[in-house]
């Protein structure tokens, strides 16, 4: 049985552990893909050029502004990052799941384009407190860009009651368990929907 493409933003506030959940949901899953999202921030040291992020100069990725090529982007922390639509359009076409690391304003902006193949997912700390000491401690940020994840932090906790679902990030292989069973029933209820609504071309949003 085909079933329905699945967007999947996950988000969290920094530090929150966002990156590491969608590396070992597609470690646990072949059959997920990873929305690979272009960022104007340079690369840290153990990341890869269309791998982990396509890394593009402003003027660039102001040209796939321009050109219409982003289904959303968002400049934080004083980088620009975005997501192509071309990503979108092929997952959901091929019935995949397709995992999106997104901050949660690039979420919101997704879930409003792509409606119920959309679904997002909120992580949230334990320890909103403990989160801001780890951020500190983690060693990748200059004290300028950790004070502004810092300042970010607040708004980002605030944005969790919009989100379809939220989980606490408490321990790892919980977490993952937690956001599994989510994916599955949502995927499951959609491919349903389609079946029972076959004709309806708003599954097939670009």
């Amino acid at each position: 049985m085909n079933r329905a493409g699945l967007l999947v933003c996950i988000s969290s506030p920094s530090g929150g552990g966002k990156t590491t959940i969608c590396k070992e949901l597609l470690n646990h899953h072949k059959e997920y893909t990873f929305s690979i999202s272009c960022t104007t921030r340079p690369p840290r040291e153990s990341e890869q050029d269309g791998k982990d992020y396509y890394f593009l100069s402003r003027p660039e990725f102001e040209q796939k502004i321009a050109a219409g090529e982003l289904a959303e982007y968002e400049k934080v922390h004083g980088h620009y990052y975005g997501t192509l639509r071309s990503e979108v359009k092929r997952a959901l076409e091929q019935g995949e799941v397709l995992l999106v690391d997104i901050d949660v304003k690039g979420a919101m902006s997704l879930k409003q384009l792509y409606g119920r193949q959309c679904f997002t997912i909120f992580l949230a700390p334990p320890d909103v407190q403990a989160l801001k000491e780890r951020l500190r401690n983690r060693g990748t940020e200059s004290e300028k860009s950790m004070a502004r994840r810092l300042k970010r932090l607040d708004m980002e906790m605030s944005y969790g009651k919009q989100f379809d679902c939220t989980v606490v990030n408490e321990e790892l292989d919980t977490t993952v368990s937690a956001v599994e069973k989510i994916i599955e029933q949502k995927r499951q209820a959609l491919t349903e929907e389609m079946i029972h609504g076959a004709g309806d071309n708003s599954f097939l949003r670009t």
